[in-house]
């Protein structure tokens, strides 16, 4: 036991410390005398809106919570109570990633009486929606940018020079690809009874599974209404950030849609609050967008700091709210 929580300390100290370096390394020539320049030259009318924005979001992701959370024992959860817990959820991700995710469910659990099982089981369903619109987002980021798309994958690979290759080496192309195809459904055969097979088949079939448990909710058309509006509003907490940075003023919503794409999958990195994955892949897409390096790594500063705050503000407003109530009992049976 002692050993196991040793090394779950040493897997967040490690994600920590790398956190923090690519922070460093990103940050270390950017003088403090430009971030404060920049802070007092933005228009926090438009930070103030995102801010408010954000607040909305996260309400409206407890909420979304509780229409897949029917218990069969324990108190009915309310909104409010949802809130608090997803927002408890996110201030303990800052220290430990993922560990978030567990840790509402805790908080519903002692609160309302409601099993951990069923909880994290609706979690990882929220969790393979979000998947699944993210995927839906970068698509239609590369719809409307695919321009960028193609010109950035082509600083990294000669698409003529592949294309031509392709065309003189065709049958071996099709073989290879024919078997790569045999040489998988061997592997899946094969090893089906492996742990790692069978947990991605697990995952898959849980994921379908639970997108079809949607549609036999309450009201699944206000489950997947708010999973869209929940992925606007991150787009309008960082187009109204954008506003109000004068450097980010121009840019046009298809270009900030590919920004927060960028700092959606900064943000999936297991490190606390994605500190430093996140600013590095928003300065980078920033950059290529016409943005100066300092400029474009002083607006993930901002953004990511103003919604850090967010959390840490609300998150701990959250805690003492839900540590007053009561551990939920089983009421006696008459």
């Amino acid at each position: 036991m002692i050993n196991q929580k040793l090394k779950q300390w040493i897997q967040i100290a490690i994600s920590l410390g790398i956190a923090i370096w690519i922070f460093w390394f990103l940050y270390k020539d950017i003088a403090i005398e430009s971030l404060l320049e920049q802070l007092q030259s933005s228009n926090w009318f438009w930070i103030g809106t995102s801010i408010f924005v954000s607040f909305f979001g996260y309400f409206l992701r407890g909420w979304r919570w509780t229409l897949l959370i029917h218990p069969e024992q324990g108190e009915k959860v309310t909104p409010a109570r949802a809130y608090h817990a997803t927002m408890i959820g996110y201030l303990v991700n800052l220290l430990i990633p993922r560990a978030g995710e567990v840790a509402k469910c805790g908080v519903l659990n002692r609160t309302n009486g409601i099993s951990m099982g069923h909880l994290l089981g609706t979690v990882i369903l929220e969790r393979s929606v979000d998947l699944l619109c993210l995927v839906g987002t970068i698509l239609l980021a590369f719809i409307l940018q695919n321009s960028l798309f193609l010109e950035l994958a082509g600083q990294l690979v000669n698409f003529d020079d592949l294309l031509e290759s392709l065309r003189s080496n065709l049958p071996i192309v099709i073989g290879g690809i024919l078997i790569l195809i045999l040489v998988f459904r061997f592997i899946l055969k094969r090893f089906r009874d492996h742990g790692l097979i069978n947990k991605i088949q697990h995952f898959i079939r849980e994921m379908g599974g639970g997108i079809k448990r949607i549609n036999q909710l309450e009201n699944p058309l206000g489950f997947w209404l708010s999973s869209v509006v929940l992925w606007v509003i991150y787009f309008l907490t960082m187009y109204t950030v954008s506003l109000g940075i004068e450097s980010t003023a121009n840019l046009s919503s298809g270009e900030v849609l590919l920004v927060m794409v960028m700092g959606s999958i900064g943000m999936v990195a297991p490190v606390q609050g994605g500190i430093g994955t996140f600013h590095a892949l928003v300065a980078f897409i920033l950059i290529q967008l016409g943005v100066t390096e300092v400029d474009g790594k002083i607006f993930a500063a901002i953004i990511h700091g103003t919604q850090l705050i967010l959390v840490l503000v609300l998150g701990i407003i959250s805690w003492l709210s839900m540590m007053k109530l009561p551990t939920w009992k089983q009421p006696e049976q008459t």
